[in-house]
């Protein structure tokens, strides 16, 4: 049973969104039906601050006075100017990364606690605070070596601020599922429970510096998107340092009006850098807001911030790429075949009624310029169609979702009339050629058969032999086909050139 602190916790947060009028703010109140209009009019009648703040200001104060949980949902929602209006996401954009900081007498005793050693040994200089988000702050240092460097301090008690921040959503998602069985669906407890098992990692900035280091690896290889490196013999469980990481914040004001900055481009850069981690790699930062990235003329992009990451497996990449591919090449027969496939639409339904409704979904959108497409109107379209489909929330795709929500937001923002598909399609059809072709999928089927065969001990050596020699041969010989297929590619155009040479 939840304790009499989560219960007052949970009541808590209800009055202060209720005293900021953010519960269900009077500007959306003719959206309601008159009861529950008459009942929330009264209750704002009593309980709400008499105030002349925009709804975007009563909603960030509200949520900076909640904790990091709320912070967080700030964050996602301040990406979606096309949902919200560009003075809602304004207001909200201090959440990123300018919240009140904690002391520098306080950082600097957590940062000698931390790594053992007074700061003057490791530092040769140590800077004001950069930014302070809600789960920590940082400062631009200078190691002894002369190497320049953000100091990332975890706030004081945090962790105890995060464990209630859970127990409370966690109270307030099964109150949820038991009350409207409606929204059930939505899995709201497994939610709460991928949201805090991420919120829980992010409080030992160790695994932080483990995955900076882990996605840096195969994103600096790659052109979209770059990551500061870790200085691993500075990081603890509440303090890493990484190398300093170039270009101006994207949540700064000016960062868009840079000299040289093509925004398409860096729009393209950051749809591209994100499905890369996540189709090629399988894993990917799925905290890409303004104050997580920094910009450079011409269009480079760095990320910090590495606490959250989401991961995929391979199946679950191959319905997401497949998914996507099937979007650019309007083909929603296949795309609604992978969600039956995938389990994401109960067998029962018809595989053809859904690819009508995905249909009348894509076709608005797909071409389109993102000035030319109500975000609005087609997230609530999506709704009402995992809803007739009787389509549960994937707790394994929570972080996907999310990130997607704010990248795609974020791209908008950089460059208004940006095309999400088509920034996409050359990842995606790089994936798919590499993934999906036949020789790809005869090399799948060999690599399942001797595992199949390995796994199944009662069969003899000989039996084995047979079978992987059989595998092999399957994949030699689309080899041999596909040689055969580019040897006469290569005659045929040899025989054009030189007849257009005598001709």
């Amino acid at each position: 049973m939840a304790s009499l602190n989560t219960w007052t916790r949970m009541f808590r947060t209800g009055f202060i969104l209720l005293r900021y009028d953010a519960l269900l703010p009077k500007e959306t109140a003719h959206l309601l039906p008159p009861v529950p209009r008459l009942g929330i009019g009264l209750l704002r009648s009593i309980f709400a601050k008499k105030t002349n703040l925009r709804p975007g200001e009563r909603y960030a104060v509200a949520f900076q006075q909640l904790g990091p949980a709320f912070i967080k949902l700030g964050q996602v929602l301040s990406t979606r100017g096309d949902i919200f209006g560009k003075a809602f996401i304004n207001d909200l954009s201090h959440l990123k990364d300018n919240l009140p900081p904690f002391p520098r007498e306080v950082a600097l005793a957590s940062v000698e606690d931390s790594l053992g050693k007074p700061v003057d040994a490791i530092f040769s200089e140590f800077g004001e605070v950069l930014g302070s988000a809600s789960i920590a702050q940082a400062h631009e240092a200078v190691l002894r070596d002369g190497r320049k460097v953000a100091v990332k301090i975890l706030r004081p008690d945090i962790e105890t601020v995060v464990a209630a921040d859970i127990a409370m959503m966690t109270l307030s998602a099964k109150i949820i599922a038991f009350f409207f069985p409606s929204a059930r669906r939505l899995e709201p407890v497994a939610f709460v429970g991928t949201v805090a098992q991420s919120l829980l990692l992010e409080l030992d900035l160790r695994l932080e510096a483990s995955a900076c280091d882990e996605i840096g690896k195969t994103i600096n290889e790659e052109p979209w998107m770059k990551a500061p490196k870790v200085v691993w013999h500075q990081v603890s469980r509440r303090v890493l340092v990484t190398e300093w990481a170039p270009g101006t914040p994207l949540s700064r004001p000016e960062a868009l009006s840079l000299p040289g900055l093509q925004h398409k481009e860096l729009a393209d850069n950051l749809i591209r850098a994100f499905l890369s981690q996540a189709l090629d790699h399988g894993a990917f930062h799925a905290d890409l807001h303004e104050g997580n990235l920094f910009v450079q003329a011409p269009a480079q992009l760095t990320a910090i911030d590495f606490g959250i990451i989401g991961r995929l497996r391979p199946k679950e990449r191959r319905y997401l790429a497949e998914m996507l591919w099937g979007f650019l090449r309007r083909d929603y027969k296949r795309v609604a075949e992978v969600h039956f496939e995938a389990g994401y639409v109960p067998r029962h339904h018809n595989v053809d009624s859904f690819a009508q409704a995905l249909r009348a979904v894509g076709e608005p959108v797909l071409g389109q310029k993102a000035t030319e497409v109500s975000m609005g109107r087609l997230l609530t379209q999506l709704f009402d169609i995992t809803a007739q489909f009787d389509m549960h929330l994937r707790p394994e795709l929570v972080l996907l979702q999310k990130t997607m929500v704010s990248v795609e937001g974020v791209a908008r923002r950089i460059y208004p009339e940006h095309d999400l598909w088509e920034a996409a399609r050359p990842v995606v059809q790089s994936w798919i050629s590499r993934e999906l072709s036949p020789v790809a999928q005869a090399r799948q089927i060999a690599e399942r058969l001797i595992s199949r065969l390995r796994s199944e001990e009662e069969e003899g050596a000989d039996t084995r032999q047979t079978v992987e020699l059989a595998a092999l041969q399957l994949v030699a010989q689309q080899g041999r086909t596909f040689g055969l297929i580019a040897l006469a590619v290569s005659v045929i155009s040899l025989g054009v050139l030189i007849w257009m040479a005598v001709r």
